[in-house]
């Protein structure tokens, strides 16, 4: 999505992924021969699709000014504001290796924060500031998504939550102008669209079974993920801010899952 959002801008990106989503989804969807979704559902699948359309377009846009590995560090703010949600929004009691985890991964997210507030870069804190505008959407996106999931079923949820975000942006793409996808870029939002509905089928199936403050916290793990490909992917250097911050953050993912 990187790549796409460079060349043909964050909003044609997210288009042209969803051009490949909806189908992908419609396909697993109606395999499975389907019930009509309950209003309850119909209510999260519609909220959860317009929040994660401002997320996207934050996030995204935010990615093409900061490196993959420090954006998604600052997003993950967002574990942590929906660990809080949970015992407001779902009555949770989140068990004290959360906490843990929590503050281990917090002190990573700070380290990596430090390095990107020390670099001169005039796009740099607009990037910072979308990203961290994103994660706040996003924490309270994981509570909905634990609440979604105990009343619609993963294939539901994948197929029409992403056909409620795609219909927007396809309405948006009547005021905003649209850049074409050529040969040479179509891999990108096919294969970007497999890996989210992919993603979006699996978190689905997991929240459905176990309370988000439970959960929350295997978000961090994103973050190794992150730091290789940019790394490999757009020679991103792998600082020692970042080392650090990722060591952090995988000792809390680990003291979480332990507890």
């Amino acid at each position: 999505m990187k790549t796409l959002a460079l060349e043909l801008g964050v909003f044609s990106a997210l288009l042209w992924r969803a051009v490949f989503l909806v189908p992908l989804g419609a396909i697993l969807y109606f395999q499975s021969r389907p019930t009509r979704p309950s209003t309850e559902a119909m209510k999260f699948h519609l909220a959860r699709g317009v929040l994660s359309l401002f997320m996207a377009l934050l996030f995204f846009w935010g990615l093409t000014q900061v490196p993959i590995a420090q954006a998604t560090g600052l997003s993950f703010i967002a574990p942590i504001i929906a660990l809080s949600l949970s015992t407001v929004l779902l009555n949770e009691r989140p068990h004290k290796g959360a906490y843990l985890g929590a503050l281990l991964a917090l002190a990573g997210v700070l380290i990596i924060l430090s390095e990107e507030l020390n670099q001169i870069d005039k796009g740099s804190p607009l990037g910072m500031t979308a990203v961290l505008a994103s994660a706040g959407l996003y924490g309270y996106n994981l509570i909905l998504q634990r609440q979604q999931a105990l009343v619609a079923s993963p294939l539901e949820i994948s197929f029409i939550q992403t056909s409620i975000t795609a219909a927007i942006l396809f309405a948006a793409a009547l005021l905003i102008e649209v850049k074409p996808l050529t040969p040479t870029l179509a891999i990108y939002p096919v294969t970007a669209a497999a890996l989210a509905l992919s993603a979006l089928i699996c978190f689905s199936w997991a929240y459905r079974r176990a309370p988000a403050s439970r959960l929350v916290n295997m978000e961090y793990s994103a973050f190794v993920w992150a730091a290789l490909i940019g790394w490999i992917w757009f020679k991103e250097p792998l600082s020692l801010e970042t080392v650090l911050g990722t060591i952090l953050i995988v000792i809390g993912c680990i003291a979480a899952a332990r507890s």
